[in-house]
């Protein structure tokens, strides 16, 4: 598939201002390059050389005169060798002496490196490391730093661009998952004190189970963990009415950085104009600038909700409504929107995972929360808005049992899709465009899909122009055509002025992308970061940051 997508140019800036952007340029790449290598070729993150364990005869800085590249070494040979991962496996076994603390057997490698919901390149990892503390991780990026072996974290494992894959040549793949504690809950303001490997479920079982009326409000895909939540940016159906990772949710976080240090990025102060917020710097950055081992989240209180359906002929009037009923004075009210098309509710009805069947046709799905009130008079509201909009059925859950019921169809998209035909697979992804926009990119994908045989099923927050497609597929010729699709369905929403990845991220699956969606030297100024914190590259290396044939893939290549 070729593209014929080109991103807008900026209107070109003043001379005098390109002459001092190009200066200051300059100058903080000279500035990165004398903070990150001192002058035998050691790190030093802070003026203090941090060796490497006999090592330093080996040590190469990498590249800084050409920032058209990331440091990712050209050739394995500028990571450990082999020998030298045998060697830091040793080194971990003494650092970490608890039983299934350090994994090596094969197939443990494997499933670490792999996901069944993952169409991207894998590779197993040398070692699977389990920590149980912030001082664990730091054992652990110490030996990494000192034999150059890179590093994978690893945890719920539900995501979907090869995040968590091994690097060929050797890495560790830390397992956060053991990292599962709650370590404070302050009712009073509001927030928790968790470990990364705490999943946002368990999270909010235990707030249930404790009477403390409060939740996380963050609900990505179930057994997603609160570390790989900071890593993707991750949001899910709640974006409505209490947006993404990248909001306020996570008032601080605790990382170990590349060099070993460990760092607090806030205090636990609801606001703070101490500097700017070092936080949102790891939110999405998957991995790669450090491992992220506690958080601050802050909390919201539970408000009541119920839950409404609305059917229509069509799915560019299911979706036509949704910007008229957000916009509305009852807006506010609305926690959820979520559109099921027709492929959709039939897959749900043939895989029997709810509780009962509903019609075969494109749908919307809402959660109203408030008072009994503000539910009853946005019901209303919402009634009458998509009757305008040509609705054929309306439903109210008049109750908790009710709504239940009635959400359970939303709630087993995915599981239906891959059961409602035997021996399939599915390839799951999204995009998110501006609100307005949506009509046109779903009505423009469901005719791409059709017109090349692919059987797929649409589920979207459409409140805030997130989709996703499940595409199903049974052999290589057929997920070939799948993944020509989805190159088409990226690139459709990038024209739209929206984006590769609503919720999703980058991993290796969308990297090739970033500089059509942002721009090379936006693209630029984030390997410049990653360059400062990780000059040797061994936090998750090949993830996020494109190569350096993607500028030119992203723009004339075709899939």
């Amino acid at each position: 598939m070729s593209s014929d997508a080109q991103v807008p140019k900026p209107a070109s800036a003043p001379r005098s201002r390109m002459l001092e952007g190009v200066i200051l340029g300059a100058g903080l790449a000279l500035a990165l390059s004398n903070y990150v290598y001192t002058q035998n070729g050691s790190v030093s993150l802070d003026g203090a050389n941090v060796g490497h364990g006999g090592n330093e005869a080996r040590a190469r800085p990498a590249k800084t005169t050409n920032h058209d590249e990331l440091p990712e070494p050209p050739g394995s040979h500028q990571y450990a060798s082999k020998e030298e991962v045998q060697q830091a496996i040793e080194e971990l076994r003494k650092a970490l002496p608890g039983e299934d603390a350090i994994m090596t057997d094969l197939d443990t490698l494997t499933t670490y490196g792999h996901s069944d919901n993952s169409y991207h390149p894998t590779s197993p990892h040398s070692v699977v490391v389990r920590p149980q503390s912030t001082e664990d991780v730091v054992k652990i990026v110490n030996i990494a730093r000192q034999y150059r072996v890179p590093i994978v974290p690893y945890s719920g494992a539900t995501s979907l661009e090869g995040h968590f894959s091994g690097y060929p040549s050797g890495d560790i793949c830390i397992d956060m998952s053991g990292m599962d504690k709650i370590i404070e809950i302050h009712e009073g303001d509001g927030d928790v004190v968790v470990q990364a490997g705490v999943p946002w479920e368990e999270l909010n079982r235990t707030l249930k189970d404790k009477g403390i009326p409060l939740f996380f409000p963050l609900d990505p895909g179930p057994g997603a963990t609160i570390g790989g939540m900071i890593g993707t940016g991750c949001s899910g159906t709640n974006a409505v009415r209490y947006g993404t990772a990248k909001g306020e949710w996570f008032l601080n976080i605790t990382a170990v950085l590349p060099n070993g240090k460990v760092i607090k990025t806030r205090r636990r102060a609801r606001k703070s104009s101490a500097g700017f917020d070092l936080t949102k710097i790891f939110i999405g950055a998957e991995g790669t600038l450090g491992i992220v081992t506690e958080a601050t989240l802050r909390l919201a209180p539970v408000v009541p909700t119920r839950v409404a359906m609305a059917q229509f002929p069509d799915i560019q009037h299911a979706v036509s409504a949704v910007q008229e009923i957000l916009n509305s004075p009852n807006g506010p009210h609305l926690q959820c929107i979520e559109l099921l098309d027709d492929k959709m509710m039939a897959a749900i009805n043939t895989a029997g995972e709810v509780s009962r069947k509903l019609p075969i046709s494109d749908t919307l799905f809402f959660k109203i929360q408030g008072s009994e009130d503000a539910i009853g008079a946005t019901a209303a509201a919402v009634r009458e808005t998509t009757a305008k909009h040509g609705s054929t059925r309306f439903e109210f859950a008049q109750t908790d049992e009710e709504a239940e019921e009635l959400w359970e169809s939303r709630k087993y998209a995915l599981i239906s899709t891959i059961g409602s035909e035997p021996g399939a697979r599915c390839w799951t992804t999204d995009v998110c465009v501006p609100p307005s926009k949506l009509p046109q990119l779903v009505s423009e994908t469901k005719k791409d899909l059709a017109d090349n045989n692919l059987r797929s099923t649409i589920v979207g927050h459409v409140g805030d122009g997130n989709f996703h497609a499940l595409i199903l597929f049974k052999d290589d010729k057929e997920l070939h055509a799948v993944s020509d699709a989805v190159h088409r369905l990226v690139r459709r929403a990038i024209r739209m002025d929206g984006t590769c990845t609503g919720e999703h991220g980058v991993g290796v699956g969308k990297k090739e992308y970033l500089v059509e969606e942002l721009g090379a030297d936006t693209v630029e100024l984030m390997k410049t970061i990653k360059r400062a914190i990780d000059p040797l590259n061994i936090m998750n290396p090949s993830k996020l940051y494109p190569d350096t044939d993607d500028k030119s893939k992203s723009t004339t290549t075709g899939h």
